[in-house]
C-alpha cells in the first residue's frame, strides 16, 4: 500500500502541495524535468534529460515514475493513434494540436468561446469529468519545408 506524502514541488508550478504515493528523489526529479519541457516529450525523450540529472537512472525507472505520476493525477498521458506515447506536465486544462508530418505537439487554450466546443456537464446519461479534444494539421515549420518558398534557401 501506497503512504501519501505531500511534496513542496517550488515556484514554478502551479499547485504548491500535491499527494504522491513513495515520493523517490528520482520520481521528484522526473516530474521536475517533464514541467519544465513544453515539447511533450515521450518517455525515451526526458530519460536523455533526466540522465543528465541522474546518471545511474533506468529507462525503465522513467516508464514506471509515468506511470505511477499519471494514476496520481500529476501528469497526463497523451495517447494518440498511430504514434508514441508523450508525457504533459502541464495540468491546466488545455488542449493539444498535432503535427501530421513531425509529431509535434502544441498546447492550445481556446477562451474564445466562439472557438471553443460545448463543454457538457452530462452526456447520454453520464455525469462528464472532463475531456480531451486533439487537432491535427500542419506545424508552420513543415508547411515552409513543403512550400515552394521554403525550398529555394535550402
Amino acid at each position: 500500500m501506497n503512504r501519501v506524502r505531500s511534496l513542496i514541488l517550488g515556484e514554478d508550478t502551479t499547485m504548491a502541495v500535491q499527494k504522491l504515493g513513495r515520493n523517490t528523489p528520482q520520481r521528484r526529479v522526473i516530474l521536475h524535468e517533464l514541467r519544465q519541457l513544453k515539447s511533450h516529450p515521450t518517455a525515451a525523450e526526458l530519460y536523455a534529460v533526466v540522465r543528465k540529472r541522474l546518471p545511474r537512472v533506468s529507462l525503465g525507472t522513467i516508464y514506471r515514475n509515468l506511470e505511477v505520476l499519471n494514476e496520481d493525477g500529476m501528469i497526463h498521458k497523451l495517447e494518440f493513434a498511430g504514434s508514441e506515447t508523450r508525457f504533459d506536465g502541464l495540468l491546466e486544462q488545455h488542449d493539444h494540436v498535432r503535427c501530421t508530418e513531425c509529431g509535434r505537439i502544441e498546447d492550445i487554450f481556446l477562451r474564445d468561446s466562439a472557438l471553443a466546443p460545448a463543454r457538457p456537464t452530462e452526456l447520454a446519461g453520464f455525469a462528464v469529468t472532463g475531456h480531451r479534444l486533439e487537432y491535427f494539421g500542419v506545424c508552420p515549420d513543415c508547411r515552409q519545408r513543403k512550400s515552394p518558398a521554403g525550398s529555394l534557401g535550402n
